[in-house]
């Protein structure tokens, strides 16, 4: 490994944000999978939620969309809402759904700097009714045109830059390791680094 690309992976461990995560409840399309994917990515997310109730579980994500960024993450994959929910209670104090309901916040609004979770429906029909049922809120993201609706990896990149911009306000991103000790020396072991700093 050249000591730039240990710098590199160095660099994205030092940053990555341990109490923000995504989760994707019944998206059909690999490539909306995977595009969520590479944004989680470059904000620093390192774990992402795969729930499937609806579908089968997708084998494989789309390469081109995600850039391989699927080998960088760590994806939970879930087929039972309660189970997905219980895992991450145990991680984050807050779970919010994009949602276009009475009771929707602004994503503006939102405070994404403690720990949370943002779940994400599919094309179609958006969030189930389950689903919103075990969320602590839901929120939208203004929009001043006539179609009242985002594509998924649009709509999760318009969120997660917002928790970027929060975040990095906040002095999130100074280069500080966030990871647990031991997480950050299994991702790095795992990347091929851990060798060279032993």
């Amino acid at each position: 490994m050249t000591p730039q690309r240990k710098s590199r992976i160095t660099h994205v461990l030092n940053h990555r944000q341990p109490d923000l995560t995504v989760v994707m409840e019944n998206v059909h399309d690999p490539h909306n999978i995977s595009a969520v994917m590479r944004t989680a990515d470059s904000v620093g997310i390192q774990e992402i939620y795969v729930l499937n109730t609806q579908i089968s579980r997708h084998k494989k994500f789309g390469k081109k969309s995600s850039a391989s960024a699927a080998g960088w993450l760590t994806i939970h994959e879930f087929d039972d809402l309660e189970s997905c929910f219980a895992a991450l209670r145990k991680r984050y104090n807050k779970i919010y759904a994009t949602h276009l309901g009475e009771q929707a916040r602004s994503l503006y609004e939102l405070n994404l700097t403690e720990p949370v979770a943002l779940v994400f429906g599919n094309e179609h029909a958006g969030v189930t009714d389950e689903c919103l049922k075990l969320c602590n809120g839901n929120f939208i993201i203004p929009q001043m045109g006539m179609v009242q609706s985002l594509n998924i990896s649009v709509a999760c990149a318009v969120t997660l830059y917002e928790a970027y911009r929060q975040r990095e306000k906040a002095g999130y991103y100074k280069g500080e390791a966030r990871l647990l000790e031991t997480e950050w020396k299994m991702l790095a072991e795992k990347w091929g680094v851990m060798e060279e700093n032993e």
